[in-house]
């Protein structure tokens, strides 16, 4: 079997799964939930919970965890602009179904900005307050997921987002570990 092959077989099941995760009828709370949840992964509150951190933590695990979020995504947010515009891969709300429950910033989905940043944070919270893992990794699952049910990205482009930021996370604690 060809490589084009194989990634069309992978691409076909991607969208078969997308068809089986996205329903255009879900129920009020299911879309209101995602949308919730998704909002919550937004670039600009992560920035506003680095800056909080490092300007008003008076702890210096506060301002570690601060120097840490900034520098995991000085490293993620060129990789994921290249990605994206490398792989220029058309959102499902373009191509399989008609329209999504919310407007996506662009017009590429793989990878899930959304997924890759709440990983990102996911791992270096995690590293900080190691206790509170399950709420960690529950928040970024479900903002992963919230990006599927909302129909702007394919289940691939997420579980990449995720791998991405999760390796990004990991970096930035190694080099500030190295600091």
């Amino acid at each position: 079997m060809s490589q084009y092959n194989i990634f069309k077989k992978m691409a076909q099941l991607d969208e078969h799964l997308f068809l089986k995760l996205f329903n255009g009828n879900s129920p009020t709370w299911l879309k209101n939930s995602a949308l919730g949840l998704s909002k919550s992964g937004d670039g600009g509150l992560y920035v506003v919970l680095a800056l909080a951190c490092g300007w008003f933590g008076q702890a210096q695990q506060l301002q570690m965890l601060s120097v840490t979020l900034l520098l995991g995504f000085v490293i993620e947010r060129p990789i994921y602009f290249v990605a994206k515009k490398s792989f220029a891969r058309i959102r499902p709300c373009d191509c399989l179904v008609k329209g999504a429950y919310i407007i996506p910033s662009d017009k590429f989905s793989l990878p899930s900005g959304h997924s890759a940043g709440a990983f990102l944070v996911a791992i270096i919270l995690t590293h900080y307050f190691p206790d509170l893992i399950g709420l960690w990794f529950a928040w970024a699952s479900g903002v992963a997921a919230s990006r599927v049910v909302l129909g702007v990205h394919f289940p691939a482009d997420v579980v990449l987002g995720a791998l991405m930021g999760a390796s990004c996370g990991l970096t930035a604690i190694l080099l500030v570990g190295y600091l």
